[in-house]
């Protein structure tokens, strides 16, 4: 079992930044893969980042290239998303996952609101 807590949701004006963690019970050396959701409101669940094994690829949603960086913490076992220049289309709960050993886990997520 592997466990996910997310933090750092909030209400941000557009244009400001956030930084999100997601803190794991397990090495994130470990997961062969970590990523990074969100869901708006009556919207499907997007994948917006994902860390691969070795933390030196990470892929990113076209919508947030350039204005979102995801990171890991191998020391404080936390995968990070640093997020920049938010839009109110950004607005949505943020869950973070992870894989390994062939089994998936997630958070229980955390609320990212941008308004004005």
């Amino acid at each position: 079992q592997v466990q996910l807590v997310e933090s750092g949701g909030g209400l941000v004006q557009p244009g400001g930044s956030l930084r999100l963690s997601c803190a794991s019970s397990r090495s994130v050396s470990s997961m062969y893969r970590m990523g990074w959701y969100r869901q708006a409101p009556g919207e499907q669940r997007e994948l917006v980042a994902t860390i691969w094994t070795s933390g030196a690829m990470i892929d990113y949603a076209d919508s947030v290239k350039g204005r979102f960086t995801a990171s890991r913490d191998t020391f404080n076992n936390t995968m990070y998303l640093e997020m920049k220049m938010l839009k109110p289309e950004d607005t949505g709960v943020y869950y973070c996952d992870a894989n390994v050993l062939g089994s998936t886990y997630w958070g229980q997520g955390t609320q990212v609101t941008v308004s004005s």
